[in-house]
């Protein structure tokens, strides 16, 4: 099920939202079986047969979790190990197994049919979600008793499907707390409003601008050239369609969870406004770059062990970080182009402190030049991440810097540099949802949410031309990640 559908926003989060106060009122218990039978439906919702392994990763993981509680430390480890390993093999296998069976293939020089395993919706989510679990039960921060409360930690429909990755501390107090089950004006208003705000990014800004993105991208695909006008069209055209398209579902998914009255963490906060690819990365999916830091990089040794190694850490941080949004090289590459970047942005900062140059690389004048820079590599990076192959990607390269030819079929007008223009100054000069609804040191005092009936009336809009951009449902990118 989709957030930007009809039967999603018409049936399924009325329904809901109506079963959870009317049953957690009485029995938190029972809003909580509620909740997490709901969010099982819109799980199977899309392939109903995938939820047993949702259910049986679910179980698997609790059982190991209350193992790794009970255990002593030594065997705590062991049991932390090999959970983990069942974890990453499943997800290994559903997402992976295809891509190392092709590329072992092309080493041997032969040919094999692939084994054609579909990729079930949201299994790098729930399986983050629960390896952190398992090692904050190893490390004695958190205890899971109730199997209700594990599943509905799980599987809470608002971040199933992408995101954000969970911490159970953050969450399991919060359906704990009884007021949590009494509707609250202030959470339906401001959860329906990030809701609205996030279907209006989606269906209306990255869905309108795809067509310019996968026009150029899927020609050049089939062998065609692009002309370095339709080039950077597309470049920017797809830069902005991923901005919208995951600020839209993240806005979303802050917003139907603060319906039921829980706070998700923040997951985008505006990262085409940052200054550095390290900036980048503590705006861009939020939770995801907290999961690599804490269960990743610092596992691998952080900045424990000198400089060479923490750049090293960086490095295989991202790299594997690329690999997980995709089975192909070309996310591997584009990991590997972010270890890089950040790398270097630590080395010029480094540089920068040794020779007392911290005030001139923090003006707005270097922080202007930092946020070309940063946009552009960001941008450059996103060929790679949307590029079936290296071919393509090649050839969209070498379109950007003129070298190519032209598609008939895209002369780009002057209103899709209209379009892409007015993108650009939503995304580089307002403040982010966020921002604009719950307050923060981004919000615009005159333009901050208040529920007032102009408010009202704006978001009434927003909603009618969603609407009429709803007959071809799209799903949100990262579900296949």
């Amino acid at each position: 099920m989709l957030f930007n559908s009809l039967p999603y926003i018409l049936a399924f989060l009325p329904l809901t939202l109506a079963g959870w106060f009317w049953l957690a009122r009485s029995s938190r218990r029972g809003g909580r079986l509620w909740l997490a039978g709901a969010s099982l439906l819109f799980y199977g919702w899309w392939d109903w047969r995938y939820l047993a392994l949702l259910l049986g990763s679910v179980a698997f993981n609790y059982m190991a979790g209350r193992l790794i509680a009970a255990a002593e430390l030594k065997r705590r480890r062991l049991l932390l190990g090999g959970a983990i390993a069942v974890d990453l093999a499943l997800l290994g296998w559903f997402k992976y197994a295809d891509f190392f069976r092709e590329s072992l293939a092309a080493l041997a020089g032969t040919h094999w049919a692939p084994l054609g395993v579909a990729l079930p919706l949201g299994i790098s989510f729930f399986t983050f979600t629960q390896i952190a679990f398992l090692v904050d039960v190893a490390a004695g921060k958190v205890r899971e008793a109730d199997p209700l409360d594990y599943l509905l930690f799980v599987s809470f429909f608002p971040h199933l499907l992408a995101g954000p990755v969970l911490h159970h501390a953050e969450m399991m107090p919060q359906f704990a707390d009884p007021r949590t089950a009494r509707p609250s004006a202030q959470m339906i208003s401001t959860g329906l409003t990030l809701f609205l705000i996030g279907l209006v990014k989606k269906t209306v800004l990255a869905d309108g601008i795809a067509p310019v993105a996968t026009l150029v991208f899927d020609a050049t695909a089939h062998g065609g050239q692009p002309g370095m006008a339709e080039a950077w069209a597309a470049t920017l055209a797809y830069s902005f369609e991923l901005y919208f398209d995951f600020s839209g579902y993240s806005d979303m998914a802050l917003g139907a969870a603060r319906l039921f009255g829980i706070v998700l963490p923040l997951n985008f906060a505006s990262p085409y406004q940052a200054a550095s690819p390290i900036e980048f990365w503590r705006r861009w999916h939020m939770t995801l770059s907290r999961f690599l830091r804490d269960y990743l990089y610092i596992s691998l040794g952080g900045n424990r062990q000198g400089r060479a190694r923490r750049y090293l850490n960086l490095f295989l941080t991202m790299l594997l970080g690329g690999l997980w949004h995709g089975a192909a090289w070309t996310f591997v590459a584009w990991g590997a182009f972010h270890g890089l970047l950040l790398m270097l942005n630590h080395a010029w900062r480094a540089i920068a402190t040794r020779m007392g140059l911290e005030t001139v690389a923090a003006s707005a004048p270097a922080r202007l030049v930092g946020w070309a820079l940063t946009f552009l590599a960001v941008m450059l990076g996103w060929v790679l991440f949307r590029a079936d192959g290296f071919d393509t990607a090649g050839r969209i390269f070498a379109a950007l810097a003129g070298h190519g030819g032209a598609f008939a079929a895209l002369v780009p007008g002057r209103e899709v540099w209209v379009e892409l223009a007015a993108l650009g100054a939503v995304a580089f000069l307002l403040p982010n949802s966020q921002s604009l609804v719950l307050g923060g040191p981004e919000a615009w005092r005159h333009l901050t949410w208040r529920p007032t009936p102009a408010w009202a009336l704006l978001l009434a809009l927003g909603f009618v031309v969603a609407l009429g951009q709803m007959s071809d449902v799209s799903p949100f990118l990262y579900y296949r990640f």
